[in-house]
């Protein structure tokens, strides 16, 4: 399979040159390459397809015209609703989330304070019992069995 391929190299816009390459044997179809026409780049290459939807100047009255710029302003006021929107939604969150941090520090010191009191209540009660509670040798202890008897 031997490859013949002959390029051709049209000057472009915008100081582009575009090589255009042929392959014979291969049956592969080649894609043109966009290369700087100048040895010093002058610019960036540019696909023909972007080339040609430069806009041409457009005449202010004309319906085209008109259509295209209501179209663009119904866009922009579209979007700036959405973006108005969004920053009503965000702040009525933050709002939302500063009530609900509110109330659960509110419960977090309900909690610690009766938290503080069941602590108390426990260490009285224990040394109440503390404090009732004699200490028995292991020779007077006798079960409720034997007692009883």
């Amino acid at each position: 399979m031997s490859k013949v391929s002959q390029q051709n190299s049209t000057p472009g816009v915008n100081g582009i040159s575009v090589i255009h390459t042929q392959a014979h044997a291969s049956g592969l179809q080649q894609v043109p390459q966009l290369v700087p026409a100048g040895p010093g780049g002058g610019g960036k290459a540019v696909p023909p397809s972007k080339q040609s939807k430069k806009s041409s100047p457009m005449d202010r009255n004309s319906d085209e015209y008109r259509q295209r710029r209501e179209r663009n302003n119904m866009a922009v006021k579209k979007s700036r609703l959405k973006s108005k929107q969004k920053a009503q939604d965000t702040l009525q969150r933050v709002n939302q989330l500063k009530e609900e941090n509110e109330r659960l520090e509110a419960k977090i010191k309900l909690l610690t304070k009766e938290l503080s009191v069941l602590k108390d209540l426990f260490l009285e009660h224990a040394h109440n019992l503390a404090d009732n509670v004699q200490p028995s040798s292991t020779e007077n202890t006798t079960s409720p069995d034997k007692a009883g008897q």
